[in-house]
């Protein structure tokens, strides 16, 4: 009876399995955790880029004037309440300033002048001239600037603690608020009209387009909109139409533009896609190695499984053949005796004892064959001399041998031969230990149903012989290992039929080793059927192989001769 596999080793492959697949399932969690961290990451880089833009755009404004904050304001007042104009130093920053196409013209309305309430003059600077001139030329954007940042300086003066203060009358204008610091007053307002077609056409969207544009950041569209009443001014990418729903950063500017935003959707296929590379290249080698263990842990699980039925095996049958071989040489050692000791006087016990030593003798020696020939298997020393066989000649004679000793023990047999058949290439006794093992088997488990059938056809390039018989069959579950050194069907028959599980392993080995093929159907109850197939050869094929077979056994004979006459 078969022994059951050990619990432990079923736990020890489950935990081994369970192991694996946690540990994969945790870097595959770990990868895809790394993956949105990357991505998550990304967006915040795209969130600071889009406020250092914004920042970027306000540095714009304030470039001109850098440099205003150094001025001594009442230096500056008195100045101008004596000359009408600013200090040399002040002058210069306006004039370029006033180079600055963003800026329509830059005008200046003292803080006690009401120019803006009765549409009276305002000074205006004239690049031409370097200086500030009256004029009544201006918009009212100009005054309106002016008013939003008086209003705002009153709010702020008192604690204010710079001497000027940019202002924003959103996108319109930009206002500079000149603070005389000791004395907590204002001095007067730089109002500079923005020049919005150059601002936008000339500056922002080229901006947009070179920062955030397709080419250079794929990953992000970016748009400038007047949320007031949603105005698309200028786009990264004009070919993507603004979403509202596929929005995920809203940027305001910094003191300035206040309706105005800065809007951008973030490209997650993009940003996706770009880290696909790499977990995908992650997850192969991940799926690589767990294919590999797993595959390593279920091959040795078998491998070991493999190898201890094996050593049952062979633990069964060394105590089979021990037992085998002490029962002839019993049988012959006893009738020795008799015959030695000369009790034997009878002519009929004496042939009696002869038969019984002569029988015992050619199993002994039908056994001995046999773990020889699986030793030489085992050792790859299975030499074999083939040569052209008529295998219908050879089957015939095989027949003729054993038809008698088939008969004898029961079974009806059925012989089916071509007229014609071609020659196959093959060791005489190689085929004389396949057919003498198969038929042997076809006796051995055949039960009520005693019928051997032997057949021999051609197909093609073949030549197919078949052995049939109605025997106990074989069940599915054991027909892949029967061919298997040891391997012996578990039932009630065949563990009252002696065997050592070499017959077919020997078979499959001599056919293997001619060149053939062997295969076997069988039904539990009905009986199997062995085929074997071997390479048939064509009459100039077999005039070429006899010329060779002659040849060698000239060059033998010729060696043979030599060695004798050295």
């Amino acid at each position: 009876m078969k022994k059951k596999i050990h619990p432990l080793r079923w736990i020890l492959l489950a935990a081994g399995i369970i192991a694996v697949v946690g540990l994969t399932g945790m870097n595959v969690y770990s990868l895809y955790t790394l993956r949105s961290s990357s991505i998550e990451s990304e967006s915040q880089s795209k969130k600071i880029q889009i406020a250092e833009f914004a920042d970027r755009i306000r540095h714009r404004f304030f470039e001109p004037f850098i440099g205003l904050g150094s001025n001594n304001m009442e230096t500056l007042e008195q100045t101008f309440l004596e000359t009408g104009q600013f200090p040399e130093k002040t002058m210069r920053l306006i004039y370029q300033a006033s180079k600055d196409s963003i800026f329509q013209n830059i005008y200046y309305i003292p803080a006690n002048s009401d120019a803006c309430g009765d549409l009276s003059e305002l000074l205006m600077y004239n690049a031409t001239d370097k200086k500030f001139k009256p004029t009544t030329n201006y918009s009212t954007i100009v005054c309106d600037g002016m008013g939003i940042a008086r209003t705002r300086m009153k709010a702020l003066i008192e604690d204010y603690q710079y001497n000027n203060k940019v202002l924003f009358d959103t996108h319109r204008s930009m206002v500079i608020a000149l603070v005389n610091q000791n004395g907590q007053s204002i001095i007067g307002y730089l109002t500079m009209p923005i020049n919005r077609p150059f601002m936008v056409d000339e500056y922002l969207q080229p901006a947009l387009t070179e920062t955030f544009g397709a080419e250079s950041n794929s990953a992000l569209n970016v748009w400038l909109r007047n949320w007031t009443n949603s105005e698309i001014i200028a786009s990264s990418n004009p070919a993507v139409s603004y979403t509202p729903d596929n929005i995920q950063i809203e940027q305001q500017f910094p003191d300035f533009f206040d309706d105005w935003r800065l809007y951008a959707s973030i490209n997650e296929k993009s940003v996706i896609a770009s880290s696909r590379p790499s977990l995908l290249s992650n997850l192969i080698v991940l799926g690589a190695a767990f294919i590999f263990l797993i595959g390593a842990m279920i091959f040795m699980f078998i491998t070991a499984q493999r190898e201890r039925a094996l050593a049952e095996r062979q633990s069964g049958f060394l105590a089979n053949v021990t037992h085998e071989l002490k029962t002839p040489l019993a049988v012959m050692q006893a009738a020795g005796e008799n015959l030695a000791d000369g009790r034997v006087d009878n002519q009929e016990r004496l042939k009696s004892y002869g038969t019984h030593i002569y029988s015992e003798a050619v199993r002994l020696g039908t056994m001995i064959e046999k773990l020889l020939d699986v030793a030489k298997a085992d050792a790859g020393e299975s030499f074999i001399h083939p040569k052209p066989i008529p295998v219908k000649e050879y089957l015939k004679k095989f027949l003729d041998e054993h038809r008698s000793y088939i008969n004898d023990k029961g079974f009806t047999l059925e012989v089916s031969l071509p007229e014609h058949c071609p020659k196959t290439m093959l060791d005489e006794h190689s085929l004389n230990t396949i057919l003498s093992n198969l038929v042997n088997n076809a006796i051995k488990y055949s039960k009520n149903d005693k019928f051997i059938g032997i057949y021999l056809s051609h197909k093609a390039k073949d030549v197919i012989l078949q052995i049939k018989d109605h025997g106990i069959g074989i069940s599915k579950k054991s027909l892949p290992h029967i061919f298997e050194k040891f391997y012996r069907v578990e039932d009630s028959l065949t563990v009252k039929t002696k065997g050592y599980g070499l017959g077919l392993s020997i078979v499959k080995n001599l056919v293997e080793l001619n060149g053939g093929a062997i295969s076997v159907t069988s039904k539990p109850g009905k009986g199997s059927t062995f085929t074997v197939a071997f390479p048939a050869i064509s009459k100039a094929e077999e005039s070429q192989r006899s010329e060779e077979t002659s040849s060698q056994n000239s060059r033998k004979l010729k060696k043979k001769t030599s060695d004798y006459v050295n």
